[in-house]
This record gives C-alpha cells, sequence and structure tokens, in this order.
C-alpha cells in the first residue's frame, strides 16, 4: 500500500514538472509569468491588457530589429541596391552571411534582418539609409519618438547587441509594433515561416526562430513574432495572434529560458483572448444629439471585457463616449458634424445673401468708378469750353 502511494505520488510530481510549461494551456485571472517585463496589447486600440513592469528600461536584444525595419520600410526605397562594406562582413552574431561588395536589395535585407535575425542585414541597411551605425541610431531614435511616439527608448544600433545605452521598454516595443503593423510590407515579412535566400557565398532557406510562428509549438492564431537574446538581455520575445475578437500584440522582456519566454507568452495570449474583445462603430454611423446630428470618419475600435455591457452616447460637441454599466469610460472619440437639410437650406441661403451682397457691392463700385469718369469728363469739356472763350 506504501509502495502504491509512494507511486503515485511520484507520477504526480514528474506530472506536475512536465506540466508546469503546457504549451496552449488556458489560464485564469492574472497571468502567472517569470518575465521581469512584460505587455499585451490590443493591436486596433492600443488598450494595454496586461503590464508587468511595462514602463522599465530593458535590453530588448534582436527585438530591436523591429524598429530597424519599419525605419527602413518608411525612410528607403524597396528595390534600392545595396553594396555590402566589409564592416557589414565584420558583425559579430546571426548572419546571412553577407560578402564584401555584394549587391541586395533593401527588401531582401529586410526580410533577413526579420526572418533569420540577420545583424549584418541590419548593418548594410543603417549604411545605406543613413552613411553609418552611428548616424543611423541618431535617426532611428528620434524617427521612434517624433513619429511613433516612444517615451523611454534609445537605440545605438540597428540590430541589439549589447550596448549599455541600448535600451527600451515593453511598453514602447508594443508600440513600434503596433505602430509596424498597419504597414504592409512589414506585415508581410513579419509573418513569414520560411524563404528561399540565394546569396554569393550562401544559399538556403530562412526558417523563423519564432517556435510559434514556424508551428513548433502550435498556437494557431500566431500571425507573427520576432526572437531576441544576449546575456545581458535574457530571452525576449515578440508576438502577435489574432482571432475574430482580437488582434494581440505580447512583448516578454528578460527570461531566464527559452522555454519560460514561450510559457509566458502563452499564458499572456489566453489571457486576452480569454477576457476581452475589440468591437467597433462603422464608419458613417449617424449619432443625433438634439437638433444636432454627427457621424463616424472612420472605423471605430473599443476594446472590453467579453460580457461587459457597454453602453455608447454622444454630446453635444461631438463626443462619442463608450462606458460600462458602472460609469466606467473605457474609450472616448471625437464625431464629425453633419449638417442637417435645414441646416442646409439656411447656409444655401445665407450663401446666397453673402453673393448677392458682394454683386451688389461689385456693382456699387463699378457705378462709381463710371459716374467719376463721366463727371471728370463733363468737367474736363466744360473747362476747354472756358478757357477757348476767355481767349477770344
Amino acid at each position: 500500500m506504501r509502495k502504491t502511494i509512494l507511486l503515485i505520488i511520484v507520477l504526480i510530481a514528474f506530472y506536475s514538472l512536465n506540466a508546469t510549461y503546457v504549451f496552449g494551456a488556458t489560464t485564469s485571472g492574472t497571468p502567472n509569468i517569470v518575465s521581469e517585463s512584460a505587455i499585451v496589447m490590443e493591436a486596433n486600440t492600443g488598450k494595454i491588457l496586461f503590464e508587468k513592469n511595462a514602463n522599465k528600461q530593458m535590453y530588448p536584444a534582436s527585438l530591436t530589429k523591429i524598429a530597424t525595419a519599419i525605419y527602413a520600410i518608411e525612410n528607403g526605397h524597396l528595390d534600392d541596391e545595396v553594396i555590402v562594406s566589409s564592416s557589414v562582413r565584420s558583425v559579430e552574431g546571426t548572419r546571412v552571411y553577407l560578402e564584401v561588395g555584394e549587391k541586395v536589395t533593401l527588401k531582401k535585407l529586410i526580410q533577413g534582418l526579420l526572418i533569420n535575425s540577420g545583424n549584418d542585414a541590419g548593418v548594410a541597411i543603417a549604411e545605406h539609409l543613413d552613411g553609418n551605425v552611428e548616424q543611423f541610431s541618431n535617426n532611428l531614435s528620434t524617427y521612434l519618438k517624433d513619429v511613433i511616439g516612444v517615451q523611454n527608448t534609445n537605440f545605438e544600433n540597428p540590430h541589439g547587441l549589447y550596448n549599455k545605452d541600448h535600451f527600451t521598454t515593453a511598453k514602447d516595443l508594443a508600440k513600434i509594433t503596433k505602430y509596424a503593423l498597419q504597414n504592409d510590407t512589414f506585415k508581410e515579412i513579419f509573418s513569414t515561416k520560411q524563404l528561399d535566400w540565394i546569396g554569393d557565398s550562401w544559399d538556403t532557406t530562412l526558417i523563423t526562430h519564432h517556435k510559434i510562428l514556424k508551428g513548433e509549438i502550435p498556437y494557431e492564431e500566431v500571425t507573427g513574432g520576432k526572437t531576441g537574446y544576449i546575456n545581458q538581455s535574457g530571452f525576449t520575445l515578440a508576438t502577435t495572434a489574432e482571432n475574430e475578437n482580437l488582434s494581440l500584440i505580447v512583448i516578454t522582456l528578460n527570461n531566464p529560458t527559452e522555454e519560460t519566454s514561450y510559457h509566458d507568452t502563452i499564458e499572456l495570449l489566453n489571457y486576452g483572448f480569454e477576457n476581452y474583445i475589440t468591437e467597433s462603430i462603422e464608419k458613417g454611423i449617424i449619432f443625433t444629439v438634439g437638433d444636432k446630428k454627427f457621424k463616424s470618419a472612420k472605423n471605430l475600435y473599443y476594446t472590453s471585457l467579453l460580457n461587459e455591457q457597454i453602453s455608447k452616447k454622444a454630446t453635444k460637441d461631438g463626443t462619442l463616449n463608450f462606458t460600462t454599466k458602472e460609469g466606467n469610460l473605457v474609450d472616448t472619440f471625437q464625431l464629425e458634424s453633419v449638417k442637417t437639410t435645414i441646416q442646409k437650406e439656411q447656409n444655401k441661403k445665407i450663401d446666397e445673401v453673402k453673393s448677392f451682397s458682394k454683386n451688389s457691392m461689385e456693382i456699387l463700385l463699378y457705378l462709381g468708378i463710371l459716374f467719376s469718369i463721366i463727371v471728370f469728363y463733363f468737367w474736363f469739356k466744360a473747362s476747354i469750353i472756358i478757357n477757348r472763350s476767355k481767349h477770344q
């Protein structure tokens, strides 16, 4: 009997150890994660669904390449031919084995950067766009602040190799990814699982390093991803996923093992999908407030808890508020004013009066000028006649 009990305990312990990181397991309540810093953001609305130390400065490792990629797409020409320099060839870490003098299009470099995490591709991009890595890094950091709106990011290189002044936050990385996903070229490359690569010295098939994206760890909602690792950063992971209700961005930073980085990511994806929903108001929907009418100028997306009752109310100044039944504000948007038929008629009459007044003033002005010319003419003629009479 005691042997049987001992065997059961051992089996339970063994199962527990192996079930600790069961990929795809459902979560309940607040996620229990190992990552030092993490965030879950809804990609359409930017709403933060979960965060842990999301504003803490961290080393991103190769997640830097998400920023490099979108900067290159927006500031370069994808068909540009880039000539590889000797400094590109000497870069450390993961590469796509570019050769000195090799000619590669900018788009192919971005593919090598994101899919195979090529550090050499990152340096080639930097030198092509801004002359050197230092100037590129300055311009990239400025772009991230001015265009995307990050608040706590400074990049010293295009690839994420260690530099004590090279840092960002989980929140900033989520913002950068959200912005980048609006670009079709970025989205296509970020979601690529494999790509045939033909280079001067390396012919191969690039396969994404992201284990969920390539299907090694099953999670069918995942649509894109980027991995990262250096000693100082631990394991870092950026993942996008979507279903019929949500589009999610998950960032996890400084995990002690690769396994925990994926476990945490799936915990956070499950948490988002199980607890939240994003709904929309279609473009052109009319809202009436008293004698005023407003409409949505574009599709409006808002994220709330599943099964939560959300009320929509427009105000006289055209603000559309989404609130819970407890009165908590979920989101707010500015609507566009719609002119009613009566307003249009009134405005038409006002315009007609203004037009008539303008035309009348112009006519009076012309008549005044004409009258002045006639008076001057007769005065001039009279002066001539008087002068002639005096001389006679």
